[in-house]
């Protein structure tokens, strides 16, 4: 089955708001409620869950931030009793980072919903598709913020092809 390119756009113009919708009900444990945790600090956090410690450099790269972008979360969630930071036996001047063992559970009942949801979506894809999903909602996530720094937005119209 082919979809045309106007027919594609409005299905994802239906899809993202529900997709969005959804993440947004998954609720955040009763005793992370408080805790006021952004966007920013559930990468971080996934990171560590899925992949284990890992040092501040290893998880600006990963996050595609600056280190001291990630020392500064790291320093916030290790107030917050999230994350712990301790010395990396085999380099003591590295500190690894971790989520505290006492956290560790209701942050993968949460986050391993999200996870289960995406493997289930892309494991019947082959290693090209998948990068391709990847490739395309970086784009998008990037176009999306371009147009929310142009100057007038809103000015323009929805859709330079035909209107649905």
């Amino acid at each position: 089955m082919s979809t045309s390119f106007d027919d594609a756009v409005r299905a994802l113009l239906l899809l993202m708001p529900r997709m969005v919708g959804r993440a947004k009900r998954i609720p955040v444990p009763e005793e992370l409620q408080s805790l006021a945790l952004a966007p920013r600090h559930l990468s971080l956090l996934s990171y560590l869950l899925f992949y284990g410690p890992l040092t501040v450099n290893d998880l600006a790269a990963r996050l595609e931030v600056a280190p001291t972008t990630v020392s500064l979360m790291v320093g916030e969630l290790s107030g917050k009793g999230i994350l712990e930071r301790r010395e990396d036996p085999a380099d003591r001047r590295r500190r690894i980072v971790s989520i505290t063992d006492a956290q560790r559970p209701s942050i993968s009942a949460w986050l391993a919903r999200g996870a289960t949801a995406w493997r289930q979506a892309l494991e019947p894809l082959t290693p090209d598709q998948r990068q391709l999903v990847i490739d395309t909602l970086r784009a998008y996530e990037a176009a999306a913020a371009e147009t929310d720094s142009a100057p007038e937005a809103g000015t323009g119209s929805v859709t330079e092809g035909p209107v649905p």
